[in-house]
């Protein structure tokens, strides 16, 4: 049993910033992947950002590279998502997910949390 519950979205303005976490409970955080995808009305589940919980790699989509961070707190037991310079076309609801043993995609999770929802105002 494994549970993913997010928080720290929010309404802010284009440009500005939000730390999203990621709460897990229920499993040994080893030899899995941490991943954050994002989701707005009428469009598909889209990659946004992931790590590799052993050796810290992450991985970013090209849409956000440079302006947004994943990382982990093994001692919490969750993983954040540092968001900077937000845009309009950043608006989403977020979603937390995790797989273990290979290279996490929006087609092959796990577990996903309930999403919290971001928006970005011009």
């Amino acid at each position: 049993q494994v549970q993913l519950v997010e928080s720290g979205g929010g309404l802010v303005q284009a440009g500005g910033s939000l730390r999203l976490s990621c709460a897990a409970s229920g499993r040994v955080f080893s030899n899995y992947y941490m991943g954050w995808f994002r989701q707005a009305p009428g469009k598909e589940r889209e990659f946004v950002a992931r790590i590799d919980w052993n050796s810290g790699s992450t991985d970013y989509a090209g849409s956000v590279k440079g302006r947004f961070t994943i990382s982990r707190d093994n001692a919490k037991n969750t993983v954040y998502l540092q968001m900077n310079s937000l845009k309009p076309e950043d608006t989403a609801v977020y979603y937390c997910a995790t797989k273990y043993g290979m290279l996490i995609r929006t087609s092959n999770v796990d577990y996903w949390g309930q999403g919290t929802q971001v928006t970005v105002s011009s």
